[in-house]
């Protein structure tokens, strides 16, 4: 292995870097993007339960925002239950993109390096061809040891680049579409908070309504 990547030379360091990096990234967004850390199973029902008992104090409120990414959003939704449905719901807007930018985090990086990686293996390819005519303006073509170096060259590099952009870019595709539906399920889960806790105002204001 050691005498592959000495064959392909300098250009070979930025290459293995770059699959080291995405290797890293790949696997701490495999744990970070668990649906159970996400998306907590029974979150929005527990809540709403809570908050129909009047068992959701300050401190309850608290853990269900720092718990998960879904309890960030739906904690903005139950601290702005009191304001107008419109403002609410901006308000949960606003923190959703926050949380969706978390999720995306590392994902830019990841796709630079399935873009990046198959042009360092090109370079390294037209490196090595002008080592290969280099050397048949020199010597003419009667060293074939020499004419194999660069053309040795040329291969490992481009074969390398493609070798980390291919999965890569892959993993890179595949994490915008998980991100892409957990948001989707968060939304629908803040729609649903924003219904109910638009419901209880409603309940509310009919029963003081009908006090009166």
């Amino acid at each position: 292995m050691f005498e592959i990547v000495k064959a392909g030379g300098w250009l070979m360091l930025p290459i293995i870097a770059a699959s080291i990096l995405a290797l890293a990234i790949i696997l701490e967004r495999f744990w970070t993007l668990r649906r159970a850390r996400i998306i907590p199973h029974g979150l929005l029902e527990s809540i709403v339960k809570q908050l129909k008992a009047g068992e959701l104090n300050a401190e309850r409120l608290q853990a269900i925002e720092s718990a998960s990414p879904l309890g960030q959003i739906l904690a903005t939704g139950l601290r702005n239950r009191n304001r107008t449905h419109e403002l609410m719901k901006e308000r949960i807007e606003e923190s959703g993109r926050q949380v969706v930018h978390e999720l995306e985090c590392y994902l830019n990086t990841l796709g630079t390096i399935a873009a990046v990686s198959p042009l360092l293996g090109l370079l390294g390819t037209v490196f090595g061809m002008i080592q290969v005519f280099s050397v048949i303006t020199s010597v003419g073509v009667g060293n074939p040891h020499i004419l194999a170096g660069g053309i040795a060259k040329a291969l490992i590099t481009t074969a390398a680049g493609l070798s980390v952009a291919i999965p890569t870019l892959v993993f890179h595709r595949y994490f915008r579409g998980l991100v892409e539906k957990l948001t989707v399920e968060m939304e629908d889960q803040a729609v649903r908070l924003a219904d109910t806790l638009r419901g209880m105002k409603n309940a509310r204001s009919a029963g003081t309504g009908a006090q009166k």
